[in-house]
C-alpha cells in the first residue's frame, strides 16, 4: 500500500499536485489535509478528483482530513501549507510566518510517520526545509525541499529554445538558494552531451537575461495570474515519482549538505542529489572557482536566515 499525504491541499498548487501525483503507478491512496474549517472545501476537492479519476480510468483512493495524525503510514508527506508569496514580495519575507506553520506540522509528522519522506514546498523553501528537518527529528535523507529543481527546468527550457533543440537534449543545473542568489552551473551544462561552452553559439548566449528570467519567472506569473500552479505541481509530481519508482535520478533539490560541495555545508540548500525509495542523497561535485564563490555566498545568506528563524522558534517554545 503506497500512501501520499498532501498537507495544504486546499491551495491551488496542492490541488493540482494531487491530480498530477495520481498518475504515478502503484499509488493506492492520496490523503488531502487542510486546516479545520475547510471540511466542505476538502470534500469538494475529493469529489472533483474522484470524478477526474473515473473519467481517466485511474484507480486511486482519495481521502481528506483535518487531523495530521491521519498521515500515519504515509510513504511521502508533501508540505505546501503556508502563506503564499505576493507579487513583489521576496521569498525570505515569508520566513518567520511560514516557519511557525511548518515547524509544528513537521514535529507531528516526525512522530506519527517516522519512516516517511518529508517533502517541503512551502517558501522560502531552503529555510523551511531546515525547519522541517530540525523539528521533525527525522534523518537528513528523509527531509528535502523542492529547492532549485523548477529553476533548473526553467533554465533548461530557455536554453533549448535558444539552440532550437528538444528540451530533453539539454542538461543543466541551478544550485544554491531558490531565490535571488541562485547559482547556474554553466560548467555542468551540456547540449546533446556536448559541453555548452564548446558550442560557438554560446558566446552569444544572453546569460544575464536568462538568469534574470529564471529569477523573475515566479514573480511574473504571480503578477499576471495570481499564483504559480502548473510548474510547481508537475515538479512536485516528478520528484514524488522518482522516489516511489526508485528511479535513482539526480535532481537538484534542497537537501542537507555536509562537505559534498567544496566542503561548504551544514545547511539545507539546492544541490544535485541522487533520489530513490530510500530518500535524497546529495552527490559530491566540483565547480569552477566563480561558481564556488557564488555558491558560498548563497549558502551564507540562507544560513543567516535559517539560524535566525530557528533561534526565534526555539525561544518561542520555551
Amino acid at each position: 500500500m503506497v500512501k501520499v499525504t498532501i498537507v495544504g491541499a486546499t491551495g491551488n498548487v496542492g490541488m493540482f499536485a494531487a491530480h498530477a501525483i495520481s498518475s504515478i503507478p502503484h499509488i493506492d491512496e492520496i490523503l488531502l489535509h487542510g486546516r479545520p474549517g475547510r471540511e466542505a472545501f476538502l470534500t469538494g476537492i475529493t469529489q472533483d478528483l474522484m470524478d477526474s479519476f473515473a473519467a481517466r480510468g485511474t484507480d486511486v483512493r482519495v481521502t481528506w482530513t483535518t487531523d495530521l495524525h491521519d498521515a500515519a503510514g504515509s510513504d511521502i508527506v508533501v508540505i505546501l501549507a503556508g502563506v503564499p508569496r505576493k507579487a513583489g514580495q521576496d521569498r525570505l519575507d515569508l520566513a518567520l510566518e511560514n516557519a511557525r506553520i511548518v515547524a509544528p506540522i513537521a514535529e507531528t509528522i516526525g512522530k506519527v510517520a517516522p519512516d516517511t519522506k518529508l517533502f517541503v514546498v512551502t517558501n522560502p523553501v531552503d529555510v523551511m526545509t531546515s525547519v522541517a528537518l530540525r523539528f521533525s527529528k527525522l534523518k537528513p535523507h528523509q527531509v528535502f525541499g523542492l529547492g532549485t529543481h523548477l529553476d533548473s527546468m526553467r533554465l533548461k527550457a530557455l536554453i533549448a529554445s535558444y539552440f532550437h533543440v528538444h528540451v530533453s537534449e539539454v542538461h543543466t543545473r541551478i544550485i544554491g538558494e531558490h531565490g535571488d542568489s541562485l547559482v547556474p552551473l554553466w560548467s555542468a551544462t551540456t547540449i546533446g552531451g556536448i559541453k555548452i561552452s564548446n558550442l560557438p553559439e554560446f558566446s552569444h548566449l544572453p546569460v544575464r537575461e536568462f538568469i534574470e528570467s529564471v529569477k523573475c519567472s515566479g514573480h511574473r506569473i504571480i503578477q499576471n495570474k495570481g499564483s504559480t500552479v502548473y510548474g510547481p505541481g508537475e515538479a512536485i509530481a516528478t520528484i514524488v515519482r522518482t522516489i516511489l519508482l526508485d528511479e535513482n535520478r539526480i535532481l537538484t533539490v534542497s537537501a542537507f549538505i555536509h562537505k559534498e560541495v567544496h566542503s561548504i555545508g551544514n545547511i539545507c540548500i539546492g544541490v544535485p542529489a541522487r533520489i530513490n525509495r530510500d530518500g535524497v542523497f546529495p552527490i559530491t561535485i566540483r565547480l569552477d572557482e566563480p561558481e564556488v564563490i557564488a555558491f558560498r555566498e548563497s549558502v551564507e545568506k540562507i544560513r543567516a536566515s535559517t539560524d535566525s528563524i530557528i533561534k526565534t522558534l526555539e525561544q518561542e517554545q520555551q
